[in-house]
């Protein structure tokens, strides 16, 4: 028997080691599923990245275990571009687009996180999650082969942040205007897409291209990523009108 503990490096499974060190429960490995959005570019952004490298220094002294990064086999371009049977109801033989859940499903989380995971669930393992105390609306994810020992030992979220800026592991995502998780989901707010343009503009640029590439609208309410451009172009020529350019 296996234990792992899932890492996202979010507060609540970052401490997973920690509290599995103070109450003496068994672990053998810890891994990471790590998307790419293109061969090259991470799916997450540059601050997240630093602090992964840092995380998992600071893992590796003080538990002894080095965190397993895991890879699906195609990154998130190759799927996007991955061409349809000539049966779908959408776009004929074209690409898959963008994973808008009212049409295809969410085949990003699927294929690119989930399908490294079930893996793990051939094995013989116990499975570490990160699951706070106080998020009974979670629980159901709990069972005989996946534990959480924050539920398990009355920590709460609160808790697991203070516990997580204690031992130098609280992500940027919690202290910094950064953005957790893929930089080009569909489910992001307006808020995080201006700033993705703002301060990532390949990034942007590259959204901008995949976005005429794409059968389907990057949001179920039918707008396109170059929607959100032209929209945050004239936010910018209004500033620049009312004398904040540098805004």
């Amino acid at each position: 028997m296996q234990y792992i503990a899932s890492l996202s490096y979010g507060k609540d499974s970052i401490i997973i080691p920690d509290v599995c060190k103070e109450h003496g429960l068994p672990l053998d490995r810890i891994v990471h599923v790590e998307i790419m959005a293109t061969d090259t570019i991470p799916a997450d952004l540059p601050p997240m990245m630093e602090f992964k490298k840092k995380a998992d220094r600071i893992i590796k002294d003080r538990y002894g275990i080095e965190v397993e990064h895991l890879h699906a086999k195609k990154n998130y371009e190759e799927c996007f571009y991955h061409k349809r049977g000539q049966k779908t109801k959408y776009c004929p033989g074209g690409a898959t687009g963008w994973p808008m859940l009212s049409f295809h499903g969410a085949w990003c989380n699927k294929t690119l996180k989930m399908s490294c995971l079930s893996k793990l669930n051939k094995l013989d393992i116990i499975q570490y999650i990160g699951i706070a105390a106080d998020e009974p609306n979670r629980f159901h994810n709990l069972t005989d082969r996946k534990r959480s020992p924050l539920v398990e030992f009355g920590i709460t979220e609160a808790m697991a942040r203070e516990r997580a800026e204690k031992l130098g592991l609280l992500s940027p995502i919690y202290t910094q205007s950064a953005r957790g998780g893929c930089w080009f989901c569909h489910n992001q707010s307006i808020g995080q897409l201006r700033l993705l343009r703002k301060q990532y503009p390949e990034y942007w640029a590259l959204m901008l291209k995949w976005d005429n590439d794409s059968p389907v609208t990057f949001k179920p309410d039918g707008m396109t990523v170059h929607d959100f451009d032209e929209r945050f172009r004239n936010e910018d020529a209004q500033l620049k009108m009312e004398g904040y350019e540098d805004a």
